[in-house]
Order: structure tokens, then C-alpha cells, then sequence
């Protein structure tokens, strides 16, 4: 778990250090924004953005219920949070497995992928897709009521 924050923190501290650094010799609005901006990758970069994640085992399980993807992905991954923020509210639908804190889940990214933890890694109907379009992920879902 502490894994997943290490890249939140390592943006985080520094960006707060330089950013009061910066408003306490004056420059109240260039430190303000620096540490916004630090904030916001940090928040970004967190498991927070993400909704919440589940166990590889019940996420296929539920998968196999209700046909919806799979998706593997990893704290700090641009291509994850790419994958996040494209499909928008849609995310929610989606089943999240974090390998960092799933064994299982990571077993089953490196047996798809060559030994590799190639995220995100889509399960679609038991069929892996690696990094694939997030427009085709939300075809993939079944239409919004």
C-alpha cells in the first residue's frame, strides 16, 4: 500500500517546501500556484482518482456476471490515468484491479504480457488487451440507461 504513495509524497513534500519557500519571501501568488500545481499532481497521481479497487478473483468474477471490463492498472501510470480520465463518469462501470496491491491481479498482467506489468491491461470477456484505445473500452461497455 505505502507504494502507491510514494510517488504522491515525493511530489507533494518538495512542492509544499518550495511553494512556502516562495510565499514566505513574497511571492504569495507564484508560491500559491506552485504548490496548487503540486497538489494537483499529486492527487492525480493517487490511488484517489481511481474508483475504488478490488481483488483480480472478484473483479472476474463479477466480470463474468455482468460482462464489464477489467482493468488492471498501477498508481503513477500516465497511461492508467489517461485510461481514467477519458472515460469519465463511465469509470465507474468499469472493474479496477490495482497490481501494487493485488499479487493476483499482477500474476495475471505478467501472464498476459510476457512476464511483464504492462498497464492498463484490459480484460474483455476473458480476452486480454493491453494499453488499448479508451474510446474502445467504453464501446466495450454496455450502453449508458
Amino acid at each position: 500500500m505505502t507504494r502507491a504513495w510514494t510517488l504522491p509524497l515525493l511530489l507533494l513534500l518538495p512542492g509544499s517546501l518550495v511553494g512556502a519557500g516562495l510565499i514566505l519571501r513574497g511571492d504569495v501568488v507564484g508560491g500559491a500556484a506552485l504548490l496548487a500545481l503540486f497538489v494537483l499532481l499529486a492527487v492525480v497521481h493517487s490511488p484517489l482518482v481511481f474508483p475504488r479497487s478490488l481483488g483480480a478473483p472478484e473483479a472476474q468474477r463479477r466480470s463474468a456476471v455482468d460482462g464489464r471490463p477489467v482493468v488492471f492498472w498501477r498508481p503513477g501510470c500516465k497511461y492508467c490515468i489517461r485510461l481514467r480520465i477519458r472515460l469519465g463518469r463511465r469509470a465507474r462501470e468499469v472493474h479496477w484491479v490495482d497490481i501494487w496491491r493485488d499479487p493476483a491481479g499482477a500474476a495475471v498482467v505478467r501472464a498476459a504480457n510476457d512476464g511483464n506489468e504492462t498497464v492498463p491491461t484490459v480484460l474483455v470477456a476473458g480476452r486480454p488487451h493491453v494499453n488499448p484505445d479508451p474510446a474502445w473500452v467504453r464501446e466495450q461497455l454496455a450502453p449508458s440507461a
